[in-house]
């Protein structure tokens, strides 16, 4: 035993459980209960399970060490994999505190690769619990997924995760963690700060990039795509305008008061629907015309699985790729890693619709071309 590897992995079972409903987190107990009550389904757990499936292939050469139940070795069963748990925790009452305190335990246990599921939130728990003493690297599950620790989708996770035991992934990396203030993102006001770093395997491709903020003096660019976007709008068309400084303009030139980080629906000049929810997008989309506007975000270059969980694969497909209109400033597009877009919906076969290349609304009658990957 003593001479393979192992692994540890956590699961925050909640995280991004307030994203399809329109809640822009799972922060706080409040938060959970609404949640809840407007139907939400957990994700975490579902992608968790996605991402370990690459390590099958080496479960006879690493050691899974998980927190017990929902918070992880539930997760590696439905992969196929036998975990040792760690620690205890009080099913269907986890908390931060178990977070940290099984993350502390792993790290005891000299873990090779620390694996945990969640959002910015989950990264600053395991951040205040190992600092940057073991390696680790995040599973994508959450609603605010700003730090720079998780991988770019859950099958990314996986597959560097078993690169990295494999030792294939020599080096590692010291990268940022963030997180934003739910109530104030709640509010429409955008208040991130760093809270440290952990220590990541050294592969930009499947690791994401911090988000970056929009740059100064944009204000004519975001003018001009807001004219190119409102004057090609369709009668009785419905359009679904995503969250984001770039398309706020958009709501403003039709003078409509846009939700910074919601979904709002208009239809010919008028605001249908505000801040909707995936089952009102579902709701207002059937047997209608429709449109989905967004842009990626800065630095990373997500168009769909960060931050918009309520434009979900069920909503994506039924509007359809050819009514997906995507604007960004060539200043946004500039700090995009290799000038690509990324999806991770949280459906396999909805992201693999989406990729190829898509043009990119710049400006007034302007456009380029990015690859979605």
């Amino acid at each position: 035993m003593s001479s393979r590897r192992r692994l540890g992995l956590i699961v925050n079972p909640v995280a991004g459980l307030g994203g399809r409903v329109a809640l822009k987190g799972s922060d706080g107990a409040e938060t959970l209960r609404r949640a809840r009550e407007l139907g939400a389904v957990p994700e975490a757990p579902r992608r968790a399970s996605e991402a370990l499936r690459p390590l099958l292939a080496l479960r006879n050469t690493v050691e899974l060490l998980a927190a017990p139940g929902e918070m992880g070795a539930d997760e590696a069963a439905a992969a196929g994999l036998e975990a040792t748990p760690v620690g205890a925790i009080t099913p269907g009452q986890t908390t931060a505190d178990d977070t940290r305190r099984i993350a502390r335990a792993l790290a005891e246990r000299e873990v090779d690769l620390l694996l945990f599921a969640g959002g910015d939130g989950t990264a600053r728990d395991v951040y205040d619990a190992v600092g940057t003493g073991p390696v680790v690297l995040g599973i994508p599950a959450g609603v605010k997924i700003h730090s720079g620790v998780y991988a770019t989708s859950p099958r990314a996770a996986g597959d560097l995760a078993a690169r990295y035991l494999a030792g294939r992934v020599p080096r590692t990396h010291e990268a940022e963690v963030m997180d934003l203030d739910e109530d104030a993102f709640r509010a429409g006001r955008v208040s991130a700060r760093l809270y440290g770093y952990l220590r990541v395997p050294d592969d930009r491709q499947a690791v994401q990039h911090v988000k970056a903020g929009g740059a100064a003096g944009e204000t004519a660019s975001l003018a001009a795509i807001a004219a190119d976007v409102v004057e090609s709008m369709e009668p009785d068309c419905l359009y679904l305008i995503g969250p984001g400084t770039t398309t706020r303009p958009i709501a403003a030139r039709l003078g409509i008061d846009k939700t910074l980080l919601g979904v709002d629906v208009i239809q010919d000049g008028r605001l249908i629907a505000r801040d909707a929810t995936e089952a009102e997008l579902l709701s207002l989309t059937e047997g209608r015309r429709a449109k989905i506007v967004v842009t990626p975000i800065g630095g990373q270059g997500y168009i769909f699985g960060r931050g918009n969980q309520q434009l979900s694969p069920r909503v994506i497909e039924r509007v359809g790729r050819n009514n997906l209109i995507v604007v960004a400033t060539l200043a946004k597009l500039a700090t995009l890693p290799g000038q690509r877009l990324l999806v991770d919906s949280g459906d396999e076969r909805v992201d693999a619709l989406l990729r190829g290349y898509l043009p990119v609304v710049t400006g007034y009658r302007q456009r380029a071309v990015c690859r979605v990957c």
